[in-house]
Formats: C-alpha cells, sequence, structure tokens
C-alpha cells in the first residue's frame, strides 16, 4: 500500500462523515482519483422515497464528470465492513473507466479488495458495446 493509496482511503474515509443515511445507517464514503491526480469525494445521500437515495460511488463519480472530467484511475470505497459497490455504481463507473482500481476498505482503512473494476463486473456492458 502506498502513501497515495493511503491518501484516497483517507479522503473516502472523510467523506463517509457527511453521508445522509437515517433509513439504513449504513455510511459509505468514495474517494475517485482522476487520471490528473484530483480526488473527488462522494458519500451517500438516503431519502425517504428509498429509490431516490443516491450511492457515494455515483456522487463522486457525478461530480467529476460534471466538471468536464472523463479519466479516472482508482476509487477508493469505504463501509463499516468493507462492503462493495452495488451493480449500478459498478455499471455507472465501467462507462468511463473499465479497468479503474478498486480499493474496498472499512473506516479504519483495512483493506478487503483491491482489484480492477473489470474483475467486479465480469463482462461489462460499456460504448464499445454500441459501436457498428
Amino acid at each position: 500500500m502506498t502513501s497515495t493509496d493511503r491518501a484516497l482511503i483517507d479522503a473516502a474515509i472523510d467523506a463517509s462523515r457527511r453521508a445522509y443515511a437515517p433509513y439504513s445507517n449504513y455510511f459509505v464514503g468514495a474517494a475517485l482519483r482522476a487520471s490528473d491526480g484530483t480526488v473527488y469525494q462522494g458519500c451517500n445521500i438516503e431519502n425517504a422515497s428509498y429509490p431516490v437515495t443516491i450511492c457515494a460511488e455515483r456522487v463522486a463519480l457525478v461530480k467529476a464528470v460534471s466538471e468536464g472530467v472523463r479519466e479516472f484511475d482508482a476509487i477508493a470505497v469505504v463501509t463499516h465492513n468493507g462492503g462493495s459497490p452495488c451493480g449500478m455504481c459498478r455499471q455507472m463507473l465501467f462507462e468511463f473507466a473499465p479497468n479503474l482500481r478498486l480499493i474496498i476498505a472499512d473506516f479504519e482503512g483495512k483493506v478487503y479488495y483491491d482489484l480492477r473494476l473489470s474483475e467486479m463486473l465480469m463482462h461489462g456492458f460499456g460504448p464499445s458495446k454500441l459501436e457498428h
């Protein structure tokens, strides 16, 4: 684990402290690193209308994309028990970075997984599938 990896995990832990999770009490933080080194943080934001809830990973991604960033090399995702990104988050991240490095850790910084997104979403559907 490099100091850069540790900083990414720490940024995800920091983001998790801002999560709004009054229904599940399951706090999630994410830190998405762009290819230029800029880090975009995200936290989960729940809603009384459950389908409106947005995950930490998608918050970070949407922040980056809305700023014009489209290339990413790593994301750290933290929960109290090292939970992995849901399918919807995997799909959205796959759109931009199928080979994204995915670091899954807990709030203490213990790493549960360190792998490529393409390993978590095998045979993922992306823009290349739409090319003629």
